[in-house]
């Protein structure tokens, strides 16, 4: 059985810093793409980070772009969101997802993740 477990989340103020994880078991993704994606109350799931199946490509949405970074450890079979600078508007449930398709580029959309984790909430107070 396929698992994508995410852990980290929290409740933090802001200014604060997180580093969450997606631990994979069942099968390896160090030839996937990965990518956390983020649904707040109220909101649809949005595009966070995504890191290549290399760890060489990523991307990132212009409102986290240069304060979360995304790596991944094909040896641990896990991918870590390091969120630093954090703001109540990052609020969210945050998902951890797997692309199907071998060596396969960073995403945004979410239509190209086959895999899906539970969520760990994140919740950045004023």
């Amino acid at each position: 059985q396929v698992q994508l477990v995410e852990s980290g989340g929290g409740l933090v103020q802001a200014g604060d810093s997180l580093r969450l994880s997606c631990a994979a078991s069942g099968r390896t993704f160090s030839s996937n793409a990965m990518g956390w994606f983020r649904q707040a109350p109220g909101k649809e799931r949005e595009f966070v980070a995504a890191i290549s199946w290399s760890g060489f490509g990523t991307l990132y949405a212009d409102s986290v772009k240069g304060r979360f970074t995304i790596s991944r450890d094909n040896a641990k079979n896990t991918v870590y969101l390091q969120m630093n600078s954090l703001k109540p508007e990052d609020t969210a449930v945050y998902y951890c997802a797997a692309r199907g398709v071998y060596f396969s580029s960073s995403s945004s959309r979410s239509s190209e993740y086959a895999y899906w984790g539970q969520g760990t909430q994140v919740t950045v107070s004023s």
